[in-house]
């Protein structure tokens, strides 16, 4: 099985930064299994935060005037 994210946000919530996230799967010969799927979940570690933190100011740089 392949899994693939297709689209992910992040944003700030009372409970954390919580990041959600869009899915495929796709079997071995090539059939989509799932597709558009949603998930979410509240990011507990510190690096992946980090990282989020870090596209935010990249984006934030990419902003046309």
């Amino acid at each position: 099985m392949i899994k693939r994210v297709t689209s992910f946000t992040a944003h700030q919530t009372a409970e954390g930064t919580r990041l959600t996230f869009t899915y495929s799967i796709i079997d071995e010969n090539g059939n989509l299994i799932k597709s558009n799927q949603r998930a979410t979940i509240i990011v507990l570690d510190d690096k992946i935060n980090k990282s989020i933190t870090d596209i935010e100011a990249f984006l934030k740089n990419k902003i046309p005037e």
